[in-house]
């Protein structure tokens, strides 16, 4: 036999046997999430911004598919996401869905806040880009490269990526039909404590009370009863609890309802990190994702 008949004759055999192989795996293993980093390049941010994506098992184009993304997606290994997706989606407790973690950059806190307004030290001045990046660069990009459902799009964040996510979420509710806000920066405040500040200067509170309702808007809240010990009035409730508390009621002023438009979980013992924002992880996403009964 010639030296060029053998090579072909073994090559014929490896694809046939690689594809019993592949055969094999799929139906004997356990399914697994894929996870891709990439990177986009960001007019708005003038930066390279990496995202990372998880596919659910038995990802296919043919499908769409609800969208998760999530602030800080650096995060996502101190926070377990991957085991937590698998778990619960093995257990069929959510649907499947695509979730894009956006890394912050070196300047989180001017590209994290409120779009409209810098906090009384011009933090979150590079919101508005962050708001342009997401709306006009990553989502196309998603939409071009990834089978989702722009329909159906939630927006979470952890401290100032979670008021960053809140703030999104509000202005663009044409976009965003959910938030979750981990442990929120609703602080976020237009005047510093020893500058004549009052409860009316909080930012994301003032815009809620004064910007139209967004009906169709879902919240999911959560505070950590260890999230920190400052207690700015002194009565015995610390200010991340209390500034979360006091969002949750301009929005109930607004006729949202607690318990359906919106959700509060406190971790007892939680603390401002990744740890404890992992532990509230699996009961934001069913209630985001949950299948339906």
């Amino acid at each position: 036999m010639h030296r060029n008949d053998v090579s072909f004759y073994k090559l014929h055999i490896y694809i046939i046997l690689r594809f019993y192989l592949d055969i094999l795996v799929l139906l004997s293993s356990d399914p697994q999430l894929l996870s891709i980093e990439q990177s986009i390049s960001s007019l708005f941010l003038h930066r390279e911004v990496l995202i990372s994506v998880r596919l659910p098992f038995h990802y296919n184009d043919s499908q769409v598919y609800p969208l998760l993304l999530i602030n800080d997606g650096q995060d996502f290994e101190r926070l377990n996401l991957n085991t937590i997706l698998t778990d619960l989606q093995r257990e069929k407790a959510i649907e499947p869905i695509l979730v894009v973690g956006i890394h912050a950059g070196t300047d989180r806190l001017q590209e994290y806040g409120t779009a409209h307004k810098p906090d009384y030290a011009h933090r979150g001045s590079k919101a508005g880009d962050t708001t342009d990046f997401v709306l006009k660069e990553l989502l196309p990009f998603l939409e071009q490269h990834y089978a989702l459902s722009l329909s159906n799009i939630t927006y979470a964040g952890f401290s100032l990526g979670g008021l960053m996510a809140l703030d999104m979420a509000w202005n663009h509710d044409a976009v965003f039909s959910k938030t979750g806000v981990f442990s929120g920066a609703l602080w976020w405040r237009q005047k510093a404590l020893d500058a004549g500040y009052r409860d009316a200067d909080r930012i994301m509170h003032e815009q809620i009370r004064n910007f139209p309702v967004k009906p169709d808007l879902k919240f999911w809240f959560q505070t950590g009863t260890n999230d920190e010990t400052d207690d700015r009035d002194g009565d015995g409730i610390i200010d991340s609890i209390q500034d979360t508390l006091e969002c949750i009621a301009e929005l109930e002023i607004k006729g949202y309802n607690w318990g359906t438009d919106i959700i509060y979980s406190e971790t007892v013992g939680g603390e401002h990190n990744p740890e404890t924002w992992a532990l509230a992880m699996p009961e934001f996403l069913k209630w985001a994702f949950g299948k339906k009964s």
